[in-house]
């Protein structure tokens, strides 16, 4: 968008307002999320502006208590439903879903987001399965990608996540991504679930002793 004499007569809050109102044309329209370098470039501004822009929308949004909001996504902007919506979006969504992650698939590619770069012998090892049919699944579902080549014998692939991964878990970097320590059970949780599949012996019946003579005698 670029700036003509009219713009510049107006009232510095309404070249704002004008400039947000572009930010938010442009991120609506945009199949992915929206780097502020673009959108500084397109609106002729610095990035830091466009930060700050998208920043005051995305308060502007919370406070208006609306049901989207604007993200910051895998490095760019991207509108999106609220949190708080959820529900709803998931019963309008998962209505006429086709095709969703398996198990595992939904197994690998955890294995992947926090070991990577990582070959497949490596997830194998992890897995205990062969995991190719999965990874090409992730692969063509654009999740994850080959990323390298490891210096060792043979050169394997190695595979790590992409940005429509981030996009679609709605991150920003992989420094988003939960701990994995959130995800391992104590070692106090880890030992009673031992004690409790343990099978002591007078948890177990013991049957009387059957007289096989087959002459009924006691």
């Amino acid at each position: 968008m670029t700036t003509d004499m009219s713009d510049e007569l107006l009232p510095v809050d309404d070249q704002v307002a004008a400039l947000k109102r572009a930010i938010e044309a442009v991120v609506l329209v945009a199949h992915d999320p929206v780097a502020p370098e673009i959108l500084a470039q397109l609106l002729e501004q610095p990035v830091v502006l466009i930060e700050q822009w998208c920043d005051a929308l995305r308060s502007e949004y919370a406070a208006q208590e609306r049901g989207f909001e604007l993200a910051r996504v895998a490095g760019g902007y991207r509108f999106q439903t609220h949190p708080d919506q959820t529900p709803y979006v998931e019963r309008f969504v998962l209505h006429d879903q086709k095709a969703r992650l398996s198990g595992a698939a939904l197994e690998t590619l955890a294995i992947i987001a926090y070991k990577q770069p990582i070959s497949r012998a490596q997830v194998a090892s992890i897995r205990g399965v062969d995991p190719d049919g999965v990874i090409r699944t992730l692969q063509a579902r654009g999740y994850i990608d080959e990323v390298g080549r490891d210096h060792g014998p043979g050169q394997a692939i190695l595979f790590g996540t992409t940005p429509q991964f981030l996009e679609k878990l709605g991150l920003d970097s992989l420094d988003d991504l939960p701990p994995i320590a959130e995800f391992i059970p104590d070692a106090d949780v880890v030992e009673q679930l031992e004690h409790g599949l343990r099978v002591r012996p007078a948890d177990v019946d013991v049957p009387e002793p059957v007289n096989d003579d087959g002459d009924g005698a006691s």
